[in-house]
This record gives C-alpha cells, sequence and structure tokens, in this order.
C-alpha cells in the first residue's frame, strides 16, 4: 500500500544561494551528479535541479551545463528528475525553460504567482569569493521573481503537452487558488503536486498555523486530488517537514533550501539532510516512498519517456 507513504523530494542547488555561504554548496556539474547520486542513495524519490556556472558557481539557464550532469544523475540512479522552471534572478522566460525543453523531464517545478524574495541583508554577512555574488544579494531587495498568469500558462502550455507533470510552488494561498484557476481551465489535471514553501522572506510565515491553513484550504480546493508537500526555507527547514509529515505531507529537503544541519552547524551534503528527514519520519513511523512509488503516486510519464 502507498496510501500515506511520504516522498522525499531533494533540491540540490537552487539559485539564491552563494557558492561563498557554504563550501559544501554544488556548484560543478560533476559535484552536481555525486550529491544528486548520494541523495537519491539516502531515500530521495525526487532530485529538484538547477544548474550554475563551474567557473564561479552563479546561477546559468544553460541547457550545455544541465547535460553535464542530468544524463549521469538518469544512468546512476531511478531518482525522478526534476528542473527547476523558475531558474534565477534576472533570467528571461525562455532561459528559464531551454533545459526543460530539450530534456521534457517527467517533473518541472512551477512557481504559481509573482514573489518578493529578499536576501540583501546576507550581503553584509560575508567576505565574498566571486565578485557577483555581494551585488546579486543587494539586488534582491529590489527583486520580483515574475510568475504572471500569462508566464504561468505559457509554461504549461510548452511542458505539458510532452507528458512533464509540475510540482507546483506555493508561496502563500493566493498561489493556491491560481492552480485552481488553471485546473478549472482545464490546462492542470490531478493529480497535483502542490508544494508549500514557508519562511521566505516575503511569504508566508514558517509556523505551525501557516502549515495547518495551506493544508487547510488546498483540502478545501483540491480535495483528494493532490499529494502535499512541503519545505521550509532556512533554520524553518526540518521544523516545518516534521510539521507537514504529521500531517500527512510529503517533504523536501536540499541545500537549496537549507545551507544547515542543524543550529549553526553547516550540512555537509544533500545527503545529510536526507537522511536526517528520514531518520525522523522512521522514528514518526512513517513509510518512505521510492521512485517507483513515488511515479505512481503522481501520475508520472515514466523515466524511459524523457530526452536523456
Amino acid at each position: 500500500m502507498m496510501k500515506g507513504k511520504v516522498i522525499i523530494s531533494c533540491a540540490l542547488t537552487g539559485s539564491m544561494h552563494t557558492p561563498t555561504m557554504s563550501a559544501f554548496l554544488p556548484v560543478e556539474p560533476a559535484k552536481i551528479a555525486e550529491e544528486g547520486i548520494a541523495a537519491y542513495k539516502a531515500g530521495a524519490a525526487i532530485l529538484h535541479l538547477h544548474a550554475r556556472d563551474p567557473e564561479n558557481g552563479r546561477p546559468t539557464p544553460s541547457a550545455d551545463v544541465f547535460m553535464q550532469f542530468l544524463p549521469q544523475l538518469h544512468a546512476e540512479t531511478d531518482a525522478v528528475i526534476n528542473i527547476s522552471t523558475g531558474g534565477g534572478p534576472g533570467m528571461t522566460l525562455e532561459e528559464r525553460l531551454r533545459a526543460a525543453v530539450q530534456v521534457s523531464p517527467e517533473l518541472c517545478s512551477l512557481n504559481m504567482g509573482c514573489m518578493n524574495i529578499n536576501l540583501s541583508e546576507l550581503a553584509s554577512r560575508y567576505d565574498f569569493k566571486y565578485d557577483w555574488e555581494k551585488p546579486f544579494l543587494e539586488a534582491t531587495e529590489d527583486l520580483i521573481a515574475k510568475n504572471t498568469f500569462k508566464d504561468i500558462g505559457h509554461i504549461i502550455r510548452t511542458l505539458g503537452p510532452g507528458g512533464t507533470r509540475f510540482e507546483m510552488e506555493c508561496y502563500e494561498i493566493g498561489h493556491l487558488h491560481n492552480i485552481a484557476f488553471f485546473a478549472d481551465k482545464g490546462l492542470l489535471k490531478p493529480p497535483f503536486l502542490i508544494q508549500s514553501v514557508l519562511g521566505v522572506t516575503g511569504g508566508m510565515s514558517a509556523d505551525a498555523d501557516s502549515v495547518y491553513f495551506m493544508r487547510q484550504t488546498a483540502d478545501r480546493l483540491f480535495g483528494k486530488d493532490y499529494i502535499w508537500s512541503l519545505f521550509g526555507a532556512g533554520r524553518h527547514q526540518m521544523n516545518v517537514c516534521t510539521m507537514g509529515a504529521l500531517m500527512g505531507s510529503s517533504v523536501r529537503v536540499g541545500l537549496e533550501d537549507s545551507l544547515f544541519i542543524s543550529k549553526g552547524q553547516l550540512a555537509q551534503s544533500n545527503a545529510d539532510q536526507v537522511l536526517k528527514i528520514r531518520r525522523i519520519l522512521d522514528e514518526l513511523g512513517l513509510e518512505v516512498a521510492t521512485p517507483a512509488e513515488a511515479r505512481q503516486m503522481l501520475g508520472l510519464k515514466g523515466r524511459d519517456n524523457i530526452n536523456l
């Protein structure tokens, strides 16, 4: 029985943390592949993927860079490949879609609305290794992550016909209603994978009330037609995942979401975080889904139907 099984997703590198913040943040394609394989072996069924310029660690939309690690992840794991369509600050919508269009993966992330995301306070905390890092962080004070209805519709219409499904990232309650909007138009079909994102500056807080409100609203809008997952940013990571798991959610961890394994201690790998949340799930008596079970739960097209 898969009912009640928890899908662990792992977001390996992201596009907001910078290399100086942690020597353990994977940047080079070979390191991203290594981290993904280890996270899979630790129990992650889904690998959520961004790419970095291997020379300086800056987020890049380059499909060529993605293709330096995606084939290895596909060959050496059974994990679900999940390519970000959120990209990173300054990327155009076309750039954000390049790798996903080329690969037509089983799963892509899909941000369900525009968001203010502010990491500018971090710009004064480090002696940065690369000259792009400080201005990159400072600029987030004036950053809007643009995901209009037109943008969202374009992503769905571009990737959906190839059978790609979506990890729909919801930073606030209105984003759940945006899913319902596209579902009512027939562009999104169940089972929906709804990823609640809590604790990001500019979005919902990472407290128990927010977790409950997200779940309550999703239940009202989608009934049994969705798989719920969630994560907490930064120091909220494990607390939010634990709260969600107790309420029936799947979970997401990884260095994209938090650089730490405990208070003041950097995680030395993505697998460290996967192993920690797996220990917590085990202690709670919850079963972890295999990649094959995750595919069935989410209605995915299968690993043999992607361009890798």
